[in-house]
């Protein structure tokens, strides 16, 4: 074999010193881009927001159970959602069971998101109650957020997580809240009872979301704080004396379980009426703008056209849709004439809403609608049956406090939209139903024992709300509960008219529904 020189073995050491050094480069860079094509999929697929809570596929949206102190990416929640965290945390183990407040926390309106932390704000301070100022009554209450989603297009992704808390070491005992009526909250329902699951609806008043309706009961287990929308027009009506020949009906076409019953219940009350009822169509999420505000302009000219008799218009639709038509009345031809919009308890979104024309309401017009509460329900006259200002004020006492430590900060909070203290009474009458199905020698109720309290709520055992007694019939609905007329002012807010009842008088002092 023939020897290499000393100058070719220096030539090829040069050579190949670089060229090892290549090459593991090349391998080094190989392994590096494999690592991150790997981690790609992994960081794609990872669709957590917080603990309970993730982004379903194809949704950028936060939606599940919030265990935690995660607010949704809300700021104005933040200050509640910490005080529920610091009350959770102080719950000792196998003491507590757990409610769920099930809203659309990633809502994108300002005007929902109001309400939504006014409820927040009232549970929590119905919690802080029920688990210090009990007389040590046994379980404890653990509060948690559920979120289906700002339209609650992710329901069942939600009621599968909270059916899952029914069997775990959270035992879920009961979901409160739901809100609006709208056709996923129907389904989300549902399909809770379904599954033996407790609810209780705060702010949902549809007739199609209650049981009772041709004596049917596709909800078993729900209980409602609110009245329905039949209840609340015969409450108005009974304030109004609406007559048919001098009103108008202006309605959502196709409408949602709250717009339909509450134009069908408004068609009841003008029946026979000279005027065809005006029809408008929203987007499929109410919460938009859409073209109604064109459809309102044109509207208005046919106010202007009826006779000078004419001086009420009922209108069934959500609170945006209520926001332009009112709007659009403030620029109407007949200035001279003076017209009452009478709607739903949907109005009170607009309390605190910043797009609201109110000069509207210097123009001849005034709106007044059915709140679910209101903070002046019960300062006039405390001896009245049905409610009393120590109930409420057993709730502002609560609010007072809340401002500081250790019940508080609870964030900036307002009454007179009655969300608060619907929120209130909806966590109350969940945690009474939640004790009453303790059994003996026992500290937490079976699941399905919670929903078969709700028709025994009444007489002694009603619930005294801040609303107004919370008295339910055998289908979980509140008998002749306080309706407050209220009615949105120029300066801004709303002002509280007068109690009506859907029976037209205060319940009796046994509060029991009678036979229908």
């Amino acid at each position: 074999m023939a020897r290499r020189g000393v100058g070719t073995w220096v030539r090829e050491s040069v050579w190949e010193i670089p060229l090892r050094r290549y090459l593991a480069l090349l391998v080094a860079a190989a392994l590096v881009a494999g690592l991150v094509f790997a981690v790609r999929p992994l960081l794609r697929d990872d669709r957590s927001c917080a603990p309970g809570v993730s982004r379903p596929e194809g949704s950028d949206e936060c939606v599940g159970v919030a265990t935690g102190s995660y607010d949704f990416g809300q700021t104005r929640l933040r200050d509640v959602v910490r005080a529920i965290r610091r009350e959770n945390d102080r719950l000792k183990p196998g003491g507590y069971v757990t409610v769920a407040l099930l809203l659309p926390y990633t809502s994108t309106s300002a005007t929902s998101l109001n309400d939504i932390l006014h409820q927040l704000q009232g549970a929590y301070l119905a919690q802080y109650r029920a688990n210090h100022d009990s007389n040590g009554e046994a379980p404890a209450i653990r509060l948690v957020l559920a979120n289906p989603g700002a339209t609650g297009g992710h329901w069942r992704q939600t009621v599968d997580q909270l059916t899952r808390m029914t069997t775990s070491a959270d035992r879920l005992r009961a979901v409160a809240g739901v809100g609006q009526s709208t056709d996923n909250a129907k389904k989300a329902v549902r399909e809770l009872t379904r599954r033996h699951v407790p609810v209780v609806g705060s702010s949902i008043t549809a007739d199609d979301l209650a049981n009772g309706q041709h004596g049917q009961d596709p909800y078993p287990g729900l209980a409602r704080v609110s009245p329905t929308n039949t209840d609340e027009a015969r409450a108005l009506a009974s304030f109004a004396r609406v007559s048919a020949g001098k009103a108008l009906l202006v309605y959502d076409k196709p409408g949602d379980p709250y717009t339909r019953t509450l134009q069908r219940s408004f068609a009841a009350l003008i029946k026979g009426s000279p005027y065809e009822p005006q029809p408008f169509t929203p987007p499929a999420d109410r919460s938009q703008e859409g073209t109604t505000a064109n459809t309102f302009r044109q509207i208005t000219h046919l106010v202007c056209d009826t006779s000078r008799e004419t001086d009420t218009i009922l209108f069934a639709g959500r609170h945006t849709q209520l926001r332009q038509f009112i709007n659009a009345l403030g620029g109407r031809g007949c200035q001279d004439r003076r017209f009452t919009v009478l709607t739903g308890d949907e109005a009170s979104y607009l309390t605190h809403e910043s797009e609201l024309d109110r000069t509207a309401l210097r123009h001849r017009l005034a709106v007044r609608y059915t709140s679910l509460a209101h903070p002046d329900a019960w300062a006039r006259d405390t001896a009245r049956t049905g409610g009393s200002a120590a109930d409420f004020g057993a709730l502002n006492e609560l609010l007072a406090g809340a401002r500081r430590a250790p019940v508080g900060p609870i964030g900036s909070a307002a009454l007179d939209d009655g969300q608060l203290i619907t929120g209130y009474d909806t966590l109350q009458l969940a945690v009474h139903g939640i004790r009453e199905a303790v059994p003996d020698g026992r500290k937490i109720p079976g699941l399905a024992d919670v929903g078969l309290q709700w028709p025994q709520v009444k007489g002694s055992l009603r619930v005294d709300g801040a609303s107004g007694w919370i008295c339910l019939d055998v289908h979980g609905n509140p008998y002749d509960k306080a309706v407050p007329i209220v009615e949105l002012t120029p300066e801004g807010g709303a002002r509280f008219v007068r109690i009506a009842w859907p029976e037209g008088k205060p319940p009796a002092k046994d509060c029991l529904p009678p036979s229908p």
